[in-house]
């Protein structure tokens, strides 16, 4: 059986601290946001403030959250940190549909299997370091994402003078 070192596990540029970094963050948000339903119906401020120079510019916006509020932005980070926990089979043995499931389980089966039998295990270096890669960006922007949505709801309830 492999062992993780502990000296790879204190490097702070490694995968398990950037995905550990992301589920304190989560967790922070989570134990913080104690009333999710007071974030129904309040604007991201990122996409407020799109919309404001978009419409001010009469031009169409370029890259527009799908998440419509604060509320299912939420719902969004606590469904990624599950999914981290958790691992995706959660997912397909549950017998409802959580909120954010995605209707297309066939075609992530199918690219699962049908990619690597299509690369023929060529490149798995490089396929390993380009989503490596990947994997680094959205994890730090998803913790940048729950840091902001933490101190907005602290903002909006007045409670700033408590932010970290």
């Amino acid at each position: 059986m492999m062992q993780i070192s502990s000296g790879s596990a204190s490097n702070k540029h490694s995968l398990l601290n950037v995905m550990n970094r992301f589920i304190a963050a989560a967790n922070n948000m989570d134990e913080t946001i104690m009333v999710p339903s007071l974030l129904r119906d309040l604007p991201l401020e990122e996409q407020a403030d799109s919309e404001v120079e978009a419409n001010n510019n009469n031009q169409e916006l370029q890259c527009p959250n799908k998440q419509k509020d604060m509320y299912e932005h939420y719902l969004l980070l606590k469904s990624i940190k599950n999914d981290m926990e958790w691992g995706l089979l959660r997912r397909e043995v549950s017998s409802g549909a959580g909120f954010l499931e995605l209707p297309v389980k066939q075609e992530e089966k199918e690219q699962v299997t049908g990619d690597l039998l299509l690369d023929d295990n060529s490149d798995l270096e490089h396929q390993f370091h380009y989503h490596l890669r990947g994997l680094f960006g959205v994890l730090s922007k998803l913790t940048l994402q729950a840091d902001h949505l933490t101190n907005r709801y602290k903002r909006e309830i007045g409670g700033g003078s408590f932010m970290r």
